[in-house]
């Protein structure tokens, strides 16, 4: 049976437990939401977790609470533009409409809080919900994308590349943050091969903030696929305010399928409603057949 391994998404940092307490953890969350898309048991989803938040927050300032914009501002300064061009994004996929004062060229004239108000009244979800949720997303890329060498960012990736390697798994499954941490161990280590990338809810296309700072560097603003993925599918919800801008094939043409779908439409991001889908049930079947690979020749 092909060993699946899943790499998670941000949020995920619990300074109470240890990684080794985690990973136990959520592989079994994983296994039984997988389970669940693919009627099966969990015992029958051979998935490891890949830890890697703990890196992002060493030597880090604990945040006092979930939208504390203070802090965030103090800790990455440039943060606001960054949610500003991600609103432009939405703007202009969702029709959002969002106030002069809420884009690129007018982030110098509001404070973070009242332009992360402004998107969150736009989107007709809770605010408060909403609010946390761009704070955490927003705080976790940052301390992931702080530079090209940064060591929270070597170290992540490092994290994710030795977990498929030790596996010995032919299938990665990345949500949010955790497809683009993915997406640079494979570039990373080429040697690793893998049968199938499926990421979901991928913010990897987002300009500005994702996208521009990849590394490897986007060509001719295209990001290039990892030599040794077979195949790459991309999951996206209707909903999903991070996976923009699509279609995600105009800035990855080398992914194989790039989909879209109804997944939750009151519960937009989180990852257990992808795990939980036909569609995701649909891609990871195949990989699933005991003593046989998925091109069908015997294994053993």
């Amino acid at each position: 049976m092909t060993a699946f391994v899943a790499v998670h998404g941000v949020g995920h940092y619990r300074s109470a437990l240890s990684p080794a307490e985690i990973v136990t953890a959520r592989s079994a969350v994983w296994a039984k939401d997988l389970a669940a898309g693919l009627g099966t048991a969990a015992e029958q989803i051979p998935v490891t977790y890949a830890y890697y938040a703990h890196h992002l927050h060493l030597g880090r300032p604990v945040a006092q609470g979930a939208e504390d914009f203070e802090q965030l501002e103090r800790e990455h300064p440039h943060l606001a533009e960054d949610i500003a061009h991600w609103a432009e994004s939405l703007d202009q996929f969702l029709g959002l409409r969002l106030p002069p004062a809420a884009t690129a060229q007018g982030r110098l004239a509001v404070p973070l809080r009242q332009l992360v108000s402004a998107i969150s009244e736009r989107l007709s979800l809770d605010g408060r919900l909403t609010r946390a949720f761009i704070v955490t997303f927003f705080r976790d890329v940052a301390r992931y994308l702080g530079g090209p060498d940064d060591s929270a960012r070597v170290a992540a990736r490092e994290e994710v590349a030795g977990v498929i390697s030790s596996t010995g798994a032919r299938v990665v499954i990345a949500h949010s943050l955790g497809s683009v941490v993915a997406y640079e161990a494979l570039h990373a280590h080429p040697e690793l091969e893998v049968d199938l990338l499926l990421t979901l809810g991928s913010p990897l296309a987002l300009r500005h903030g994702v996208f521009d700072r990849l590394s490897p560097a986007p060509l001719a603003d295209t990001g290039e696929r990892p030599t040794g993925v077979r195949r790459w599918v991309n999951l996206s919800d209707h909903g999903d305010i991070v996976a923009v801008p699509r279609p995600f094939k105009r800035r990855f043409p080398a992914v194989d399928l790039d989909l879209t779908d109804s997944i939750a439409p009151f519960d937009f991001h989180r990852v257990a409603p992808y795990l939980r889908s036909s569609v995701v049930a649909a891609t990871l079947a195949p990989y699933l057949v005991k003593d046989t690979d998925v091109s069908g020749s015997d294994t053993n």
